[in-house]
């Protein structure tokens, strides 16, 4: 106890994200991410008294105690053990007993929060939605999940496009739909992204985390599979006449690739470039409003908003040879800017064949 009769204030989280993932967590208040999924349950019913899609989740104090406390490893997974309650809502129906499962088996590897703010509580709630997007919306088809190692550390790499992470959101659920045990790959996503209200909550609740090279690091060393999209914003704001052209590379997600001894399996996200098509990018209003881009679209900016969502495009999701740069060189190579310029753009050519072959 303090002199002033009051418990020692609890030791400082490490702060992942532009504000702290952890702090609704430790004041006792109720997450707003959750209250607005749980919103969400209710207007998936339109006015129905809903219990939303919750598994119990550690008390606050408990998330405190454990905030850098090592993840479980990925190569040794327990059964499923989270016992998800029935479905409520409309959305949380449309999810099969399939991919239920790979949901709890997934949920019982996650100890209510992790270091990066990944809330086992805000997943649950959701997946449904995600879901919802994967199987009716964008109508996911995708190929060679056999390609993606079971175990271990791994870099996806992928093409990047559509103006909002949708190709991200649908590249996540796709792996963890299609490996045993299920994997939920972890998208580094551009620090700006950390900046935002919100959004940047939102991505830490759900297992995305902010791109700083400890993060990358980290993600890898405990064995994680990490999602990156080497293009960056260039990928994302380029215009229609470079649908599924792949932009410059950062060569970074190389570096870590090599030092963890991680493969690089390359992957093609076909129907993101689709999904809102840029006719032209207001890039001095892009910088005067400090964002990546100022999109003119056939729908953006005439129906506000609205014109942002994406086109209900089919996407196509198809995996590569890994790429184990790790087994002719040592992690020494990674010091080596040319060398690793070098095999960026190996998996740079990898993917943009692997995005021609299946556009036809």
């Amino acid at each position: 106890m303090g002199g002033n009769g009051k418990p020692p204030a609890a030791p400082p989280l490490e702060v992942a994200l532009g504000s702290n993932p952890f702090v609704d967590a430790l004041s006792g208040e109720v997450d707003p991410l959750e209250a607005w999924l749980a919103a969400l349950d209710r207007l998936a019913v339109k006015g129905e008294d809903v219990v939303p899609l919750r598994p119990q989740l550690v008390t606050p104090s408990a998330a405190a105690a454990t905030p850098a406390a090592q993840p479980t490893p990925i190569a040794e997974p327990r059964a499923p053990d989270v016992e998800l309650p029935l479905p409520q809502s409309a959305l949380a129906r449309l999810v099969g007993e399939e991919a239920n499962q790979k949901l709890a088996s997934l949920l019982g590897r996650i100890d209510g929060w992790d270091r990066f703010g990944l809330s086992r509580s805000a997943l649950a709630q959701a997946f449904p939605f995600f879901y919802a997007l994967y199987k009716l919306y964008f109508r996911v088809q995708s190929a060679n999940h056999a390609k993606i190692p079971s175990t271990g550390p791994i870099v996806l790499a992928a093409n990047h496009g559509g103006l909002l992470p949708f190709d991200g959101a649908m590249a996540v659920l796709d792996v963890l739909l299609h490996t045993e045990p299920p994997r939920l790959p972890r998208a580094i996503v551009e620090r700006w992204a950390g900046t935002l209200p919100f959004v940047n909550v939102f991505f830490a609740r759900v297992g995305q985390v902010v791109g700083t090279h400890e993060n990358f690091a980290r993600l890898l060393g405990e064995g994680e599979a990490v999602l990156v999209f080497p293009e960056g914003v260039e990928g994302i704001r380029k215009p229609i006449t470079q649908r599924y052209r792949l932009q410059h590379f950062h060569v970074g997600f190389v570096e870590h690739a090599l030092r963890a001894r991680a493969p690089i399996v390359p992957m093609a996200i076909l129907g993101s470039d689709d999904q809102a098509p840029i006719l032209f990018d207001v890039k001095p209003l892009a910088r005067l409003l400090g964002l990546p881009t100022a999109p003119i679209t056939p729908t953006f900016p005439w129906f506000g908003p609205l014109g942002l969502l994406p086109y209900p495009v089919r996407y196509r999701i198809v995996y590569g040879e890994p790429l184990c740069f790790h087994e002719r060189f040592d992690s020494e190579a990674a010091l080596d800017p040319g060398l690793v310029r070098a095999l960026a753009n190996q998996v740079r050519r990898a993917i943009q064949t692997l995005v021609d072959k299946n556009r036809a």
